[in-house]
């Protein structure tokens, strides 16, 4: 080889060695992160892991499930190491089209329990997201509320206000009492449930909660973070409605109230998996844990982990045990029930 080729050769080689270098160093200082959480929910946590590691996160927010599509139309080539999402069956159907990996963490094995992260490790649990059943204070005596299954009862005709079907929320209910009681006794419920419906399911939980308020039904079904949110607006409407609303914990002498998370998981893609970790790490702390309980009105996964009053004024709960993953997995029979029994 002519020796002004071989010494050009060996100079491009020693550029694109640097260039190379240069961003693996870029990349050891970053993480990049696909949220399906509000920024206002989710960046202050970040920007505080931020400003105490060094390391540099770039967010993403967007609708869950055009995240997971977005994820599986960018393949390898994905920049996001992590995908934060707020349904642990979405977590699962990321998981199921192969989007996440397996991560080995004591740390998160140990402070996570069981029924909140993935068995094989694939995403873990950040904070609980308890559904109830709400009430009007001024109509309903608690002592008649009981279960979810409850609901379905005559007493409960032209009373009740929830979500469409489409919800998450309400498929990932609806899927956990699948675990509990079977396809047969659920599709059964289902069936008496929307004869109870107050009106045809409408907007959010929030929708819910104001609709209760107004006296369109006398309960409701809705995420207490929502209550929470309400409590503590600024506007004074919000706050009036959210008063005169009480929260009853169902199924407190059987499987328990059902929860949900707010999960994140490790993508098949990450190119920064060393940073991702430690972010998912640092969002089980003790002062991320506090933030989760104190400002976004969310119950921690961790124990002992002080709450905010409004969530002790509705005072110690019994959970539904279940694994989270079966949300995921039963979440398809769940539609299926709901759209034989035409819940809209």
């Amino acid at each position: 080889m002519h020796k002004s080729r071989l010494v050009s050769l060996l100079l491009l080689s020693l550029v694109l060695s640097l260039l190379l270098s240069g961003c693996e160093q870029q990349n050891s200082h970053e993480v990049n992160v696909y949220s399906a959480r509000k920024e206002a929910l989710i960046k202050p946590a970040l920007d505080r892991f931020q400003t105490e590691t060094g390391i540099k996160v770039n967010l993403v927010t967007g609708n869950a499930d055009a995240l997971i599509e977005r994820l599986k139309a960018e393949g390898v080539a994905s920049p996001a190491d992590v995908l934060i999402t707020v349904d642990a069956g979405r977590l699962h159907r990321a998981k199921s089209l192969q989007l996440t990996q397996a991560v080995d963490s004591e740390q998160l094995q140990t402070l996570i329990p069981a029924a909140y992260r993935d068995p094989e490790g694939h995403w873990f649990g950040l904070s609980l997201r308890a559904r109830p059943i709400m009430y009007a204070k001024d109509r309903v005596n608690p002592a008649d509320l009981s279960t979810y299954a409850d609901l379905a009862d005559e007493t409960w005709r032209g009373r009740v206000c929830i979500r469409s079907s489409s919800n998450i929320y309400n498929q990932s209910l609806v899927a956990s009492m699948v675990a509990s009681d079977g396809v047969d006794a659920v599709e059964q419920w289902a069936a008496g449930l929307v004869k109870n419906f107050a009106r045809k399911p409408v907007g959010g939980d929030r929708d819910q909660i104001k609709a209760l308020a107004a006296g369109v039904c006398d309960v409701a079904v809705a995420n207490t973070y929502y209550l929470f949110g309400m409590l503590s607006s600024e506007n004074d409407a919000e706050v009036k409605a959210a008063e005169q609303v009480q929260v009853f914990w169902p199924n407190q002498q059987g499987r328990g109230t059902h929860v949900n998370i707010s999960g994140i998981a490790l993508t098949q893609s990450a190119k920064n998996p060393d940073n991702a970790v430690q972010l998912m790490e640092f969002l089980l702390n003790e002062e991320s844990q506090s933030w989760y309980a104190n400002v976004n009105g969310e119950y921690p996964i961790r124990d002992n982990t002080v709450v905010h009053p409004t969530l002790a004024g509705w005072g110690q709960f019994k959970k539904d045990a279940i694994n989270l993953a079966e949300l995921g997995k039963l979440g398809p029979e769940a539609v299926k029930i709901m759209d034989r029994v035409e819940w809209p």
